[in-house]
């Protein structure tokens, strides 16, 4: 597996950017793509956008059924040994925008790989239809529901600038933040 990227994490100001729209989809892209599936799967998580690993781009990645075949874990910053995964469906979202969502909304306990260790109930859309660039640049659409649909949700809001706390009452927002930096996680 490809090393994994450095994860951004609160409180860098990057995660408040706006990403910019991929302009060409070029072999640069794809190794970025491929460089934040590995940096996903070595975090845990089952989404990623591109701002988190530092790169203002509008990229996502997402894979909400992988399984880690023969891991071991080691708690060496730098050590990065092969995982094995399998039961993988992985998309790459490229300039994804929702084009419509339903009024029926659901209650999903959240969490972040840049808000490491804290998860708060945000209530989204049940379902959206999105149309995005997949990685060979042909315009794609697709319609997501359930947990695919708050991954998307949540993904596409870091590409602006939006994060999950950012729906919580200013009162849980700052306690939960604040127990992120006395926990000294960050």
């Amino acid at each position: 597996m490809i090393k994994p990227l450095p994860l951004i994490t609160y409180p860098n100001p990057i995660l408040k950017q706006k990403s910019q729209l991929v302009l060409e989809i070029n072999q640069e892209i794809k190794n970025l793509a491929e460089r934040m599936f590995s940096t996903m799967y070595h975090q845990g998580g089952i989404g990623l956008a591109a701002v988190q690993v530092g790169v203002l781009k509008r990229i996502i990645v997402c894979d909400l059924t992988y399984e880690i075949e023969n891991h071991h874990h080691h708690h060496h910053e730098n050590c990065h040994h092969d995982l094995e995964i399998s039961n993988s469906t992985q998309q790459c979202f490229i300039n994804p925008v929702i084009i419509s969502s339903s009024a029926k909304t659901a209650v999903c306990k959240e969490g972040c790989l840049s808000f490491p260790n804290i998860k708060a109930d945000v209530i989204r859309p049940e379902t959206v239809v999105i149309s995005y660039l997949d990685l060979e640049g042909k315009q794609q659409q697709i319609e997501l529901t359930d947990l695919a649909s708050t991954c998307i949700q949540h993904e596409i809001d870091h590409l602006n600038g939006i994060v999950f706390v950012d729906y919580l009452s200013k009162l849980k927002k700052d306690i939960l933040l604040k127990k992120l930096l006395k926990n000294g996680k960050l």
